[in-house]
């Protein structure tokens, strides 16, 4: 059978294993044991919107994104994976506190190496290109809040989490993180596998 966290691939892909039973313990207190993950997000990701910055007028006139910018941000998409999968009730272990990839957890973006070429124009317009991503990343955010609450609940409850929340949680992630990748510059496309 084919094994998405362990598949490589040209297109990102994000892949999230339902941990079953769920702690009702972690769960009640969860944004609350999420506050230093969220406070290492929001730091690395100001980091991140400088190098994205330098790495856009990089992309610019050589159409290629430096290794070490590159290494960077995709570690800190990584990362906001993880906090976000952790913080919106998909997985319930906590996640690592860096950028690496970490199979071994439940939820997994695996990103490829830097294309060897990208587009300048599609670099240039950037900011444009993004729009409907945005939008619908927007839209993507509503939907974690309200199923992630709705799944809060469930959980206190039940002790799992339906495998429909689930679903709805992982593809409105799914398009979080499609946003995070084209405007980060690291995809040049809106292709994202999300299993």
């Amino acid at each position: 059978m084919h094994d998405p966290l362990s598949a490589t691939s040209a297109v990102p892909s994000l892949a999230i294993r339902n941990t079953a039973p769920r702690s009702r313990l972690t769960t009640l207190v969860r944004l609350i044991i999420a506050i230093p993950w969220y406070l290492v997000a929001a730091l690395w990701g100001i980091a991140s919107f400088v190098c994205v910055i330098v790495a856009w007028f990089v992309l610019l006139f050589t159409a290629r994104y430096p290794a070490g910018l590159y290494s960077f941000v995709a570690g800190y998409a990584r990362f906001n994976t993880r906090t976000y999968a952790f913080a919106f009730l998909l997985v319930d272990p906590l996640p690592p506190f860096d950028g690496a990839e970490h199979p071994e957890y439940p939820a997994v973006l695996r990103l490829g190496p830097p294309l060897a070429s990208y587009s300048r124009l599609k670099v240039l317009l950037r900011i444009f290109y993004i729009i409907p991503a945005y939008v619908i990343g927007i839209i993507a955010g509503i939907a974690l809040e309200v199923v992630g609450f709705i799944s809060w609940l469930v959980i206190l409850v039940l002790g799992r989490q339906p495998e429909g929340l689930q679903n709805i949680l992982r593809e409105a992630l799914g398009w979080q993180i499609r946003y995070l990748l084209l405007i980060t510059l690291v995809t040049e496309t809106y292709s994202l596998e999300v299993v």
